[in-house]
């Protein structure tokens, strides 16, 4: 499937809605519940996911739309450990469906043509890439995340779910 701006915003504008209805409200025992030693909890996550709104998206955006300066600032992959550590999940929650609806709006006002698609960034790591690289990977990320997160919540139930974990394949997916 080719890049195409109106399908992908239709999954970044549900994001916020998919995590509240699977986290909002939530106690704590799910919500910081783990995979083990080093992984993330649902909280962690939303704070990466709202981190990423702050310093990622949008900014890389208007980075490669410059005329100036192309050149991605590095992102921090795990300041959410502390940034957002003692923040409660519906606040993060609330917080998250702002940032994502402010990025919509601005999104929104730049005409995409398939010529700026093409345009190209330096990610710090990467090397060059494209808006349209960009745009796509933001609308991926989204997704891997709302996959981590219920993979989290269901490896919670791992030895709950007894015998059954043999037909339940999320509890059999890798980190």
């Amino acid at each position: 499937m080719e890049f195409n701006i109106a399908e992908s915003v239709e999954i970044l504008r549900r994001t916020p809605l998919v995590l509240e209805t699977l986290l909002k409200g939530l106690s704590k025992e799910w919500v910081e519940g783990n995979e083990g030693e080093s992984t993330w909890s649902p909280h962690i996550v939303l704070g990466h996911l709202i981190h990423s709104e702050e310093n990622n998206w949008i900014p890389r955006v208007k980075k490669i739309l410059s005329v100036r300066e192309n050149q991605f600032t590095p992102f921090d992959r795990f300041a959410q450990l502390t940034l957002y550590k003692d923040i409660p999940t519906d606040d993060l929650l609330r917080k998250f469906s702002t940032l994502r609806t402010q990025s919509l709006i601005t999104l929104n006002t730049i005409p995409l043509s398939k010529e700026k698609l093409t345009m190209k960034g330096i990610h710090p790591d990467l090397g060059e890439v494209t808006l349209g690289h960009l745009l796509s990977t933001w609308t991926v990320h989204d997704l891997d995340h709302i996959n981590q997160i219920t993979r989290v919540l269901a490896k919670q139930y791992y030895d709950a779910v007894g015998p059954w974990k043999n037909y339940l394949g999320v509890l059999k997916r890798p980190i």
